[in-house]
């Protein structure tokens, strides 16, 4: 029988698996990263998109008003321009402008609004201030009949 002997003098590979290790950190690092973007970058958008709703909203609020409130607002009661003071008057569409101002001061940064009526169409706007989001100013526009 023929015994064979290994050489017990082999060279042996010293901090191979602390390599391994600092390549798979700096991976990891990197993947976290860009985890950390997109959630930020999610995060923006979906609070854009929370201020759009709730611009539909308030929109349909204020339309809900005029129609409860027709004779009034084919007579051009609800008119109001972007920048113009908020009415303080005792009439019900001064009480429905004033109360739709203060929630859209609430709701939106910097909201405000304004309602265009010509005849049967009414043209609804709404502004506010999207700066933490993809634009400075953002407006919500919808025109309908009444």
């Amino acid at each position: 029988m023929l015994i064979l002997k290994r050489n017990s003098q082999l060279p042996h590979q010293k901090g191979v698996t602390m390599i391994e290790v600092l390549v798979a950190i700096i991976v990891l690092s990197i993947g976290l990263l860009g985890l950390a973007g997109l959630q930020s970058a999610g995060l923006t958008y979906n609070q854009s998109a929370s201020f759009r709703s709730t611009a539909t909203m308030m929109t349909y609020s204020i339309l809900d008003s005029m129609r409860a409130n027709r004779t009034a607002a084919i007579n051009g009661s609800y008119n109001i321009a972007i920048g113009a003071s908020i009415p303080s008057g005792s009439t019900i569409p001064e009480q429905d402008l004033n109360n739709w101002f203060n929630e859209l001061a609430l709701r939106l940064p910097a909201g405000t609004g304004a309602i265009n009526v010509a005849g049967n169409v009414i043209t609804v706007t709404i502004q506010w201030d999207d700066s933490r989001g993809t634009l400075a100013a953002q407006q919500f526009i919808l025109t309908t009949q009444l």
